[in-house]
């Protein structure tokens, strides 16, 4: 190769280097308006008086000297950690059905787990008023105590959390060594030891991590306790309470911090655990197949029908509270809560509203999420940026929706901020969206791009191909899979949310998940239940043409990785 041509090829990677570092840049700015300042300026709201003079930590002291607030933490604790002790062993043992026997129907009953995912959170409490409220369909089953409060919260926060659990402890159950089990077999261990001494150990790390998510949920949750909580104060609706009814933005940035502070805690403790754990699977590793147990194969199916039955009967009692035209008194079924005009002024347009608000979070993030995931995996140089970014995106999974909302009614809302004509607009909704969901995306997305031999940057540079090229004809379609699933990640949750939202929108801007609080509160819970059964439909359908487009396109552009 001549000199020039090696000359023309430096000054080629230079310039792409530096094209890269600028993106990285840029994108790591706007990373900043979109999550550290707005969580600063919550920070700085909570130590100032309502004229804006700073106070210290006045505002704190006044928090935890009222007997109302602080019992609110009380309360959080209590509904969350109960929650966290009911839904991990749950989900440990739907888990082990569906990862550890040769339990017939395991697609369904997985299917069927995944359905609260789909769902706005609000949709259980409403379900659960009807079967168990004071005119519900069974509400002897309480004997005598009320289903709204901590009973109403627990189950719902039970429903809405089993899925995430379940997903976390699959995947911590899917690997293992099966020489473990064989040596176990040979020395005539009986089963109950070689669960307690083989089985659970693998899974600790998995079952550490549910456990903190639960408990995050919980804490964070938004939807279920302000339809089912009754006069039971948890901190998220002290938060609504302050800055909703009162107009005390002081007090409520001080309770948004003290909700960040279990939070923090969960994300940095899991942190650590996850730090220990060590590969399950070596070299020399055999995979554990499950082998037929009758006796046990159909304990499971029993254990997992029975699960599965909940949760239908749950989604089946919010669909039928949506189709009854007034319950007890008129059993008669028809559409007449689906006509929203009648409960709400904005009708359908919500619904339409939070379509586009979906799309454009789920095509927009997505983009964003690959790209920034891109720029820190595969970028040249500036490793310090790149080390921050990936910090930076980290910081979501500790933030609740609701701490995150107010954030930035605080710092899009401000006088001086350039970035105020965002607010009230449904691109700042789309953004806050993004933002809120933003590690999970970016963890598949980086996880996805970790599987990718370096040598493809490393080739296409020695041909002088360009970076973008490379990264449009290979790491686009290698990572396919990967960008499929972030995109219906940010749909569904976008979906579904309602935290992240209710301090943001405006009167031309309300979702769906808005509007099914209005119409609760209102006390037109049949047709909040018609627009959460609607919110379950779409997102069920998105993911259904998801499955079949994976089926469809997905296998022709992977039919490399059969080779």
């Amino acid at each position: 190769m001549s000199p020039i041509a090696i000359g023309g090829r430096t000054r080629s990677v230079d310039r792409e280097a530096w094209a890269l570092r600028i993106a990285l840049t840029l994108m790591l700015a706007i990373m900043a308006a979109a999550i550290l300042l707005p969580l600063w300026s919550i920070l700085s709201k909570s130590v100032e008086d309502r004229a804006g003079a700073f106070v210290g930590l006045a505002n704190y002291a006044q928090f935890f000297g009222t007997p109302a607030l602080a019992q609110s933490i009380a309360n959080s604790l209590f509904v969350a950690g109960l929650t966290t002790l009911i839904v991990v062993p749950l989900a440990f043992v739907y888990a082990y059905a569906l990862t550890r026997t040769c339990m017939p129907a395991k697609g369904l009953m997985a299917g069927i787990a995944l359905i609260p995912i789909l769902s706005p959170s609000m949709l259980p409490a409403i379900a659960l008023i009807y079967l168990f409220g004071n005119q519900g369909m069974i509400r002897e089953l309480l004997f005598g105590e009320t289903i709204y409060g901590p009973i109403g919260i627990v189950m719902g926060q039970v429903f809405y959390c089993f899925p995430h659990a379940m997903l976390i402890l699959t995947t911590a159950l899917s690997l293992a060594d099966a020489r473990l089990y064989e040596a176990a077999a040979a020395l005539g261990t009986p089963r109950r030891r070689v669960f307690l001494t083989v089985t659970l150990p693998s899974a600790k790390y998995g079952l550490v991590s549910a456990a903190f998510v639960v408990f995050t949920l919980v804490m964070t949750d938004f939807g279920i306790p302000v339809v089912i909580g009754g006069r039971f104060n948890v901190l998220a609706i002290d938060v609504y309470k302050q800055v909703m009814g009162q107009q005390n933005f002081q007090m409520g940035a001080v309770v948004a911090v003290v909700l960040i502070i279990p939070a923090l805690a969960s994300f940095v403790v899991d942190r650590v655990v996850q730090r220990r754990q060590v590969a399950l699977l070596g070299a020399r590793s055999v995979p554990l197949v499950p082998q037929p147990q009758p006796a046990r194969d159909w304990a499971m199916l029993g254990f997992c029908a029975v699960v599965g039955a909940i949760i239908l009967g749950i989604l089946a009692t919010a669909v039928f509270a949506s189709l009854v035209r007034l319950w007890p008194y008129n059993l008669s079924l028809g559409w007449s809560n689906y006509v929203f005009e009648d409960f709400d002024s904005d009708g359908w347009s919500s619904y339409f509203n939070s379509l586009r608000m979906a799309a454009a979070t789920a095509v927009f993030g997505t983009l964003f999420v690959f790209v920034g995931a891109y720029l820190v995996e595969k970028g040249k140089g500036a490793g310090w940026a790149r080390q921050v970014f990936h910090l930076v995106a980290m910081v979501p999974l500790a933030v609740p929706g609701l701490v995150l909302g107010l954030a930035y009614v605080f710092f899009f809302n401000a006088p001086d901020n350039p970035l105020g004509g965002l607010y009230g607009t449904m691109a700042l909704l789309t953004i806050c969206t993004v933002a809120h969901f933003y590690t999970v995306a970016h963890l598949t997305a980086t996880t996805a791009l970790k599987q990718m031999d370096p040598e493809f940057e490393s080739v296409s540079a020695s041909l002088q191909v360009p970076f973008w090229r490379t990264f449009l004809r290979v790491t686009v379609p290698v990572c396919l899979p990967a960008i499929v699933n972030i995109a219906i990640y940010l749909f569904v949750n976008a979906m579904t949310t309602v935290s992240a939202v209710i301090f943001i929108y405006t009167a031309h801007t309300k979702l769906a998940s808005v509007a099914i609080v209005n119409m609760n509160d209102s006390g037109a819970i049949a047709a909040a239940a018609a627009m959460a059964v609607v919110i379950t439909a779409t997102s069920a359908g998105v993911k259904l043409v998801e499955t079949l487009v994976s089926r469809v396109v997905l296998r022709r552009s992977q039919r490399w990785r059969a080779r």
